[in-house]
């Protein structure tokens, strides 16, 4: 079992910068590639990007490429998702999440373990 708890979500403007965490407890936090989603008001839970199980891959969705960047301390179990130039389609509530399968995967049956989400909202 692993407990994930995302902090840093509020409320932000137009091409502000802030900082998402993802705390992990449990198993061993290396042992899990991990993954930050988001869903928006209204919408379907979306990929946003992963990061392979000791940080040296990456990969994001091309409409966030260039201004989010994630990255993870195995020590501190922790992974997290940097955000700049936001933008009010960013909104939603951002979930970290932990796969067993492996890097990259998008389709969220995939990760094993899901934090109870954080809320990020933009305005414009």
């Amino acid at each position: 079992q692993v407990h994930l708890v995302e902090s840093g979500g509020r409320l932000v403007q137009a091409g502000d910068s802030l900082r998402l965490s993802c705390a992990a407890s449990g198993r061993t936090f290396s042992n899990y590639a991990m993954g930050w989603f988001r869903q928006a008001p209204g919408k379907e839970r979306e990929f946003v990007g992963a990061i392979s199980r000791y940080g040296s891959l990456t990969y994001s969705i091309d409409s966030v490429k260039g201004r989010f960047t994630i990255s993870r301390d195995n020590a501190k179990n922790t992974v997290s998702l940097q955000m700049s130039s936001v933008k009010p389609e960013d909104t939603g509530v951002y979930y970290c999440a932990a796969s067993s399968r492996g890097y990259g995967r998008k389709d969220q049956a995939s990760y094993d373990y899901w934090g109870q989400g954080t809320q990020v909202t933009v305005s414009s």
